[in-house]
């Protein structure tokens, strides 16, 4: 799982599937910010719907900054990545929305 420790989403999405028994692998992406081929190989699991176009972050950022290739608007700004993204048996999920919750086996 990928995302911010401090967003309450991830927050979430971490205790629920512990809950139901599953090992989580967290990987901050503040803290520990993935380089570009990390980035674009997230990119080509998840697409451009990894860069939150829909936060106060993005609203924040001038028209240069959001011409940038998306993998280089999230090594600049690592928030910006829409959370959380999970990896598991070969599914690449993002966010936690019912149909997450539904394809892990968690009750939305």
């Amino acid at each position: 799982m990928y995302g911010l420790d401090y967003c309450s989403t991830v927050e979430k999405a971490r205790k629920a599937l512990e809950d139901a028994g599953w090992e989580v692998e967290f990987h901050d992406v503040k803290a520990d910010t993935p380089g570009k081929a990390q980035w674009n190989a997230m990119l080509d699991d998840f697409g451009e719907k990894l860069v939150n176009r829909a936060s106060l972050t993005w609203r924040g950022m001038s028209e240069d900054e959001r011409s940038a290739a998306p993998a280089e608007i999230l090594m600049a700004k690592p928030a910006l990545m829409k959370r959380p993204a999970i990896e598991v048996d070969g599914k690449h999920l993002l966010g936690w929305t019912a149909n997450v919750k539904r394809a892990l086996g968690i009750d939305p």
